[in-house]
């Protein structure tokens, strides 16, 4: 579902604006969508901490206008703590109980609140979330707004079950496919470019230590390019550097672009690069550009519960597979050739992405 449209129904929900048919679906995604079901949450707890603050505005406004109203009537003076018959402090022995008992419940209700956020948030912030995306998911939310997965007959086999998706990119002009070993949840896969067009493809090698995977594209409906526009680095890239990305956390091919914010990974994981950069179930396997149109990593992971912070395995690292898969003389991988040279260095970053995202593909696992 559009995320607009997703915070337009949470919002009804909450509201209780839903028919009870609406309502009653509604729930159900809840129940068995994690995402949305935190949303929720989320969505609700920031509601009422809008309506705890509109309060505490309305108190301070009241406070303020019985302070105008006793400074006229004389009961008070400027840079007074008490009137001269002593009603300031009347009023505060009077009322000194009552303000302690308020101060104790708001303290409570903070208590309260952050107790829920930790209760209600299903994994910790230490914690890596995969950028793997629940294909189910999609079938769910799509029916939801009443459109349907696929309008064109699919590749995919008739008794055939979704199980996860991901976005693989081309390593040569051969067909040639990378993506992270954990999209590939499945015994078979199709891959779909930035076009619509599906194709076919056969997983050759997965690597869970580097979390890598190869696929091949085997379609007779394919027409693999001339060349490729990227090249894929081999040396590290510096702190600071700016960074883009393209991928499927959508239906349609997405852009992020952010920059490197350290030279490895979670908890000093020297496999992988930190990024900040937006990215979502989806953007698994999908390729991190440099400015200049090479490749340097390959989005595997984020944080969960942080804004941004994502990880990607380095790039390096994917010529240290193929050449572990040739010394080992796997079937197919020994005719892997990256482009060593991009033709996109120097063009302004429309015309990159023009360039590279027919290269870049959304990849669906399945089951038999």
């Amino acid at each position: 579902m559009d995320d607009i449209l997703l915070q337009e129904a949470i919002e009804r929900y909450l509201s209780h604006q839903m028919n009870e048919q609406e309502r009653v679906y509604f729930e159900q995604m809840r129940n068995s969508t994690p995402e949305i079901d935190q949303m929720v949450v989320e969505h609700a707890m920031f509601q009422h901490e809008m309506d705890f603050y509109a309060q505490r505005r309305n108190i301070k406004s009241q406070l303020h206008d019985a302070h105008t109203k006793l400074l006229l009537h004389g009961d008070i003076q400027h840079g007074s703590e008490v009137s001269a018959g002593g009603k300031l402090i009347q009023i505060f022995h009077k009322y000194k109980r009552v303000t302690g008992i308020a101060a104790a419940v708001g303290g409570f209700i903070a208590l309260v609140i952050s107790g829920l956020v930790v209760y209600f948030s299903p994994v910790n912030q230490t914690q890596l979330v995969q950028l793997s995306k629940d294909i189910e998911v999609i079938k769910r939310n799509q029916q939801y707004q009443g459109s349907l997965l696929n309008e064109v007959k699919s590749k995919i086999p008739e008794n055939a079950r979704l199980v996860a998706g991901g976005t693989g990119f081309l390593l040569d002009n051969h067909g040639y496919l990378l993506t992270n070993a954990h999209v590939l949840k499945g015994s078979g896969v199709v891959v779909i470019n930035s076009k619509g067009k599906e194709f076919n493809a056969d997983i050759l090698h997965i690597d869970n230590l580097r979390d890598l995977a190869v696929l091949k594209i085997n379609d007779s409906e394919y027409n693999a390019p001339r060349a490729l526009p990227y090249s894929i680095r081999k040396s590290t890239i510096d702190l600071g550097e700016e960074i883009f990305t393209l991928g499927y956390p959508r239906n349609d091919i997405v852009y992020g672009e952010g920059y490197l914010s350290s030279r490895t990974g979670f908890n000093s994981d020297s496999l992988t690069y930190q990024l900040q950069i937006s990215a979502n179930p989806g953007n698994s396997g999908g390729p991190v550009f440099d400015r200049s149109g090479e490749i340097v990593g390959v989005l595997s992971t984020r944080q969960a519960q942080a804004e941004g912070i994502t990880f990607a395995v380095k790039s390096g690292y994917i010529y240290t597979m193929l050449a572990d898969c040739k010394a080992a003389k796997l079937s197919g991988m020994e005719k892997i050739k990256p482009s060593q040279q991009s033709s996109i260095r120097g063009l302004e970053r429309k015309d990159q992405i023009i360039r590279i995202e027919n290269c870049v593909f959304f990849v669906k696992a399945y089951s038999k």
